[in-house]
């Protein structure tokens, strides 16, 4: 494997590319390419949340220790996404996401095999630590895919792979499970993993390692004016929304007359509208960062406010769930935009920082949102992830529209 830094060409300068322009054709394939990548990482993240019934059934276990599957992933990422710069030093970027569709691959495999719930949970890990590993470089090689002008575009196409996983990925591994079993399910995602190994090293380009990776450097990051502001900004964001969207059902089974089927076609809602989130917002966001950067937060705050408060209204709750699903996957384009902004000499150790953030706040969700809903129920539940998300949008906010003062002052 090729572990030398190769010097990349030098970065086209936005008079040779405008930032409105589309990813260059030949782009194209290599961003795709992403999208199947995060489509696939997510896929398997998320695939036991369907099957925990057969997987619980198979293993001798309760569906709430199965579900601790899913747990792990998160724990895992957390440990290792500030790290991963610090163990692939100099390792070239695009054969690091060929070890990582790899390690997905393998970890499908290892869990399909695996004849205990210990063995399934240690093949898991494998694939928190993929997870991280590809969210935390993704901005570098998307940077480099399509020019740092287009960061945000470009981020768009693997932002869509998490999209996608939520509308089609998932409920195509419960298809698969219902019509042969949940082993094989994990085998068909493992082999699909290790095949999308082969595009990430046909069509990427070589995208050498960062000059310097450390955990000094990481601190020394987020001590940069605005910075630890923004990312705390970041992480009440993401609380705010797994605090209520965990509990999501809880609060769609208060709607009159929704029913199973009910619920069922507005969680599609939510995925279709992250799908629409995901190409509008791509498509401005490097033109109206400031904008968009401060709506795509309050809009997640307003749908939460509008699912919780309006129950009996069902139109309203729907168009608030597509309003919910459209903001939330913009919130990742959004925040990985603004990496390339606030630290465009850093942008493995901002990834790192910014993957860190989320996997933490996913985490705390997971206990904060299961205590609020057994002891005081999922509207107070849903009050509190309204609070968090306002908080989180007025310190990201304050946060980038202090650095943005700081730069036009320093020009």
């Amino acid at each position: 494997m090729d572990q030398t830094a190769h010097p990349a060409p030098t970065p086209a300068t936005p008079t040779t590319r405008s930032a409105g322009a589309a990813p260059a054709p030949a782009a194209l394939p290599a961003l795709l390419t992403m999208t199947l990548t995060s489509f696939l990482l997510v896929t398997a993240e998320f695939l036991p949340n369907g099957m925990l019934t057969e997987m619980a059934t198979g293993l001798g276990v309760t569906p709430g220790q199965a579900g601790q599957t899913v747990t792990v992933t998160a724990l895992v990422g957390l440990l290792v996404a500030p790290v991963v710069g610090v163990l692939f030093p100099r390792l070239d970027r695009r054969t690091l996401l060929v070890g990582v569709s790899l390690a997905a691959g393998a970890s499908s495999v290892f869990a399909a095999l695996a004849p205990s719930l210990a063995a399934v949970l240690l093949a898991r890990l494998l694939l928190g630590a993929a997870i991280s590993a590809f969210w935390a470089m993704s901005i570098t090689v998307a940077q480099r895919i399509a020019g740092p002008e287009r960061l945000g575009r470009a981020v768009m196409f693997t932002s869509a792979g998490m999209s996608l996983a939520t509308v089609a990925g998932v409920p195509l591994g419960v298809v698969l499970s219902d019509a042969l079993d949940w082993r094989a399910t994990f085998l068909v995602v493992g082999a699909a993993s290790l095949a999308a190994a082969v595009p990430l090293r046909l069509l990427l380009p070589r995208v050498p390692a960062a000059p310097s990776s450390s955990v000094a450097l990481l601190v020394d990051t987020l001590r940069r004016p605005g910075v630890g502001l923004a990312l705390g900004g970041h992480v009440l964001v993401v609380l705010g929304h797994f605090a209520a969207y965990t509990y999501v059902r809880l609060a769609l089974e208060r709607v009159p007359g929704a029913g199973a089927d009910g619920i069922v076609l507005l969680l599609a809602l939510f995925g279709v509208g992250g799908l629409v989130g995901n190409v509008v917002i791509g498509l401005v966001i490097d033109r109206a960062f400031a904008v968009v950067s401060l709506a795509v937060p309050l809009a997640v705050a307003v749908s939460v406010a509008t699912v919780v408060a309006l129950p009996g209204v069902l139109p309203a709750v729907a168009a608030a769930v597509v309003l919910w699903g459209f903001a939330f996957a913009s919130w990742l384009i959004v925040i990985n935009a603004w990496t390339g902004r606030r630290a465009p000499d850093r942008l493995e150790a901002g990834g790192s920082l910014v993957v860190v953030g989320f996997q933490l706040a996913i985490v705390l969700a997971a206990g904060l949102g299961g205590l609020l809903v057994d002891h005081a129920g999922v509207v107070v539940d849903y009050g509190v992830a309204l609070g968090l998300l306002l908080a989180g949008t007025v310190l990201f906010s304050a946060a980038d529209r202090g650095a943005a003062e700081r730069g036009a002052l320093a020009r």
